[in-house]
């Protein structure tokens, strides 16, 4: 049973301590909060041992009553891996207490590829993280980018994608992110997508841009790859089919000539995951509407939207498997860990 320390128990991390709890080889055995707000009731509700980031913070959680096991240090000293769930670039600065206490550890996707070495997606590149002791997985859009890309790059090969992200302004919680009323350019062209999604497919030719919209719900892709061969839409279709972690759904029904509004955007399906009783009403799979699928000539047109809360939480967990040599097949450890979180 492996050990497992959560450092941040925010919107990822506090989803990825559930998953682990759901496993059936890994457990918690603590989670480590800067302050006791509100999310501290969640892990206390979940039976997780509490840890103050530092020795100074130990007050707050006094005197709101809550129990504290120790700070950071401690938790690393006891786990066999730490998940760290902290702020984005501020996460690898605690790489060196890791490396103190000889305890492994997976980084988030707002952290930069290169101090960490090594980036992780489950279906992609597991074997790259197999035995080592530090791992980055990749962030919510590169992870759905590499979900959809890799099959038709193994079945058709890939000349060159473009991709433009219309991401989210702030997670549902984030009432202080924007923008609010208005629509932002990424104006970095091309956008760190492309080169994020080249840590896990290195042989990728992509360019990405970005735009900013007022939204909480889920991140929409437009994505234009242009193959090696001419794309057959259904031999497509069928591809994403059998692939993990990735769901098509319908935007309209076609009955004749008449249309019904059935997914048509990211409110609908977020909508579908409540109704569906989904965890936390999340969508860890990656969502692609099969009617906006197409192909002209060599080039294949589609749509997703990502789930930006928890599509990397199920790789989390297989970056676990793969890091503390539990699971050497990918398929074989992405098969136990979505049969244990109902991801269908």
């Amino acid at each position: 049973m492996i050990k497992v320390g959560i450092n941040g128990f925010g919107t990822i991390g506090k989803r990825v301590a559930e998953a682990v709890t759901l496993q059936d080889d890994m457990t918690v055995v603590g989670v480590v909060k800067t302050k006791p707000t509100y999310e501290v009731q969640g892990a206390l509700s979940s039976d997780y041992a509490i840890f103050a980031s530092t020795s100074e913070k130990i007050p707050f959680f006094e005197k709101q009553g809550i129990e504290v096991s120790g700070v950071t240090e401690d938790l690393v000293s006891m786990s066999d891996i730490i998940i760290d769930c902290t702020p984005g670039k501020l996460g690898v600065n605690n790489m060196e207490m890791y490396k103190n206490g000889n305890t492994k550890a997976i980084w988030q996707g707002g952290e930069k590829h290169a101090p960490i070495g090594v980036s992780f997606n489950a279906l992609t590149n597991y074997n790259d993280s197999i035995g080592k002791d530090f791992v980055r997985v990749v962030s919510c859009n590169t992870t759905g980018l590499a979900r959809t890309l890799h099959p038709i790059s193994q079945n058709y090969g890939i000349d060159n994608v473009q991709a433009v992200m219309v991401r989210r302004s702030g997670d549902p919680k984030d009432s202080d992110r924007g923008p609010l009323n208005s629509i932002e350019p990424v104006l970095n062209v091309p956008s760190h997508h492309g080169p994020d999604v080249q840590t896990v497919i290195s042989d990728l030719n992509i360019q990405t841009m970005a735009v900013k919209v007022p939204t909480t719900i889920m991140h929409v892709h437009c994505i234009i790859a242009k193959l090696n061969k001419k794309p057959n839409v259904k031999d497509v279709l069928s591809l994403w089919e059998a692939t993990p972690r990735v769901n098509l759904l319908d935007g309209f029904l076609k009955n004749g000539e008449t249309e019904i509004r059935n997914l048509p955007g990211t409110a609908e399906i977020m909508e579908l995951a409540r109704d569906l009783s989904y965890r936390r009403g999340d969508l860890n799979q990656i969502a692609v509407w099969r009617d906006g699928v197409h192909a002209l000539d060599d080039k294949l047109y589609y749509y997703q939207a990502i789930h930006q809360e928890s599509d990397v939480v199920p790789e989390n967990i297989d970056a676990i498997r793969a890091m503390l040599n539990l699971e050497s097949n990918n398929m074989r450890s992405i098969q136990k860990t979505n049969k244990a979180l109902g991801i269908t």
